[in-house]
């Protein structure tokens, strides 16, 4: 009975291993299979924008001979540029199917993405990776050389009008909307766009530009903002004129295309400029900012002269001389502290510009190009250049500086003398950095060279001393001034002794150089005088700038445009009065 047990037992064990023996045979087997053979359709392809959704090139391969259902078999296509082994491969995937093909805008994509130029032929190589369809019993092909050139796909460019007239009080509404299509179609990286824009019909051989940012396709302009591209195309304020625009697409490796072009015509308004700044005359105080000139030779450029001082934490620039918050407020400033000519941006503000030393200045702004230069010593200043002294700009004799703009001297002319107001070391004005000089036009009119037909400036009186005035303080009727200078006189009715108002009368006061004029007199309390320049009236005069303070010790501040008389002290007596043309300022002592 336990043999039989034990035969039973050993029965059992064989029939379990049968049956283990037999489920293993069931399990499929996978055999290995073959590298495929890679075919191309063409060695070379050049498509173009119009072969965008078309197939450019067809890949074909061999069958691997997998022992699994075909459809489920893996291929993966991959390109490379020549030469890098596959290191930065791009990749397709089919299945199931021996062939596959490229469109041109994914034969594109592929190229913008290795950094390949517009235009360019390289060579890029191509093979395919085999397997089933679990990825394993992988196989790499045969590698297939083909030719390929990238091409350019340019965005389509539209403006939403074609004219626009911009004006002062309007200056915040919509202007014009650019709007573009997508460039480099199929491509998935980033795109930088940047509007161009240059006078019409010059093909832009000096584009300005607005940039825009990546993957974005309108941009809205305000008045102001149009505005400032026909100023920078030369437009003169309250002018028309053509301005064309283009659109600049550049992908993340540097591929650069640029679409149509679109013109609009714009009437311009004439933009303005202000300096301010606690290192200026001006303070932090907007409504007391320095009006800066407009250069038309250089659009966008602007400048003005002013003593400029290393305390007061620097300067900035607006377009407007009202408060900080105005919402037609622009604010420039430096873009990274790089000294006396720098970059400048407007974003937030910017940082102060710093002036390194105390001094008379030239100051510019160049807002096309976002630059700013602050040039003192022998360019900073005013000179005169002429016949009598030197015709040479580096011995020009340089101006006493009295207020932001404003620039007088007196010196001694023979009749017919010529010269010319200057303000550099020579005679190249060809950039707005470099010399700026001045004449006349026919109508007496200061003029800065190369904006209109002028002429030298001539001193036309008699032989001597003669006060030169060179005056920007207004800059939409900028002056200059001649007048003799050989004597100066004390008129009025608080003069003891003396015949009020009577010039031929009246005591001439004693010339002590530099602009300074001195006289001891015998005055009469709260009465008026005034200082002419000649023994009768029509000569040149000074008046009152100081709001009539009769105060001693104290200096007045003058002017010669007409104005009040200056009153004398509260008391009679003997009194020095020392008259400074160089500072603008009277004294009573």
């Amino acid at each position: 009975m336990k043999n039989n047990y034990k035969f039973l037992t050993l029965a059992a064990v064989l029939m379990l291993v049968i049956a283990a023996c037999t489920k293993v045979a069931d399990l499929p087997y996978y055999g290995n299979g073959n590298p495929v053979t890679l075919t191309a359709s063409k060695t070379a392809v050049t498509a173009a924008p119009a072969d965008s959704l078309n197939e450019v090139i067809s890949f074909s391969w061999t069958n691997p001979e997998y022992k699994q259902d075909s459809s489920l078999y893996k291929f993966v296509l991959e390109i490379d540029s020549t030469g890098r082994n596959f290191a930065k491969k791009t990749l397709k995937t089919v299945t199931g199917v021996n062939r596959t093909s490229l469109t041109g805008k994914e034969l594109n994509a592929i190229l913008l993405t290795y950094g390949f130029a517009l235009g360019t032929a390289y060579d890029v190589d191509v093979r395919v990776t085999s397997s089933y369809g679990n990825n394993n019993e992988s196989y790499q092909s045969n590698v297939v050389k083909v030719s390929v050139t990238p091409y350019n796909d340019p965005a389509v460019f539209a403006s939403s009008k074609n004219t626009v007239v911009c004006s002062i009080a309007t200056q915040t509404q919509e202007a014009n909307v650019f709007s573009w299509s997508n460039a480099f179609n199929g491509y998935t990286g980033a795109v930088t766009y940047t509007i161009q824009y240059d006078s019409a019909g010059k093909n832009f051989a000096n584009p300005k530009q607005v940039v825009v940012g990546s993957n974005i396709y309108s941009k809205t302009m305000l008045q102001k903002e149009l505005n400032e591209t026909g100023l920078n195309c030369g437009i003169a304020g309250g002018a028309t004129g053509k301005v064309d625009y283009r659109l600049r697409a550049v992908t993340a490796q540097g591929a650069t295309s640029y679409s149509n072009t679109v013109s609009i015509t714009v009437t311009t308004y004439a933009m303005k400029l202000y300096l301010v700044g606690g290192s200026s005359p001006a303070g932090w105080t907007p409504s007391a900012a320095i009006a800066m000139q407009p250069d038309t030779r250089f659009p966008g450029t602007f400048f003005c002269y002013a003593y400029l001082t290393n305390a007061g934490f620097g300067i900035k620039f607006l377009t407007e001389n009202t408060d900080w918050n105005t919402p037609t407020q622009t604010i420039f400033g430096d873009a990274d502290g790089s000294g006396t000519s720098g970059n400048l941006t407007s974003a937030g503000g910017g940082n102060n510009v710093n002036v390194a030393t105390d001094g008379v200045y030239r100051i510019t702004v160049d807002l096309s190009n976002a630059k700013y230069y602050l040039q003192t010593g022998g360019i900073g200043a005013v000179g005169l250049v002429g016949a009598f002294q030197s015709w040479n700009p580096g011995a020009a004799i340089k101006m006493a500086n009295f207020a932001p703009n404003g620039f007088i001297y007196l010196t001694n002319m023979t009749n017919n003398d010529e010269f010319k107001f200057h303000d550099g070391n020579g005679w190249d004005n060809s950039t707005n950095s470099l010399s700026r000089w001045y004449d006349v036009d026919a109508s007496d009119k200061i003029i800065i060279n190369g904006t209109g037909p002028g002429n030298n400036f001539k001193w036309t009186g008699a032989t001597g001393r003669v006060r030169a005035i060179f005056d920007y303080r207004d800059i939409n009727n900028p002056g200059w001034l001649l007048a003799e200078a050989t004597e100066m006189r004390l008129v009025g009715d608080g003069i003891q002794g003396v015949n009020a108002w009577d010039p031929g009368a009246s005591p001439q006061m004693t010339y002590a150089g530099n602009g300074v004029w001195t006289i001891t007199v015998n005055l009469v309390a709260n009465k008026d005088i005034k200082f002419l320049a000649g023994n009768a009236w029509g000569a040149f005069d000074y008046e009152d700038n100081s709001g009539g303070s009769n105060a001693t010790g104290t200096p007045r501040k003058i002017k010669w445009e007409g104005g009040s008389n200056f009153k004398t002290p509260a008391a009679d007596g003997s009194y020095t009065i020392t008259l400074d043309e160089y500072n603008q300022t009277v004294t009573i002592n």
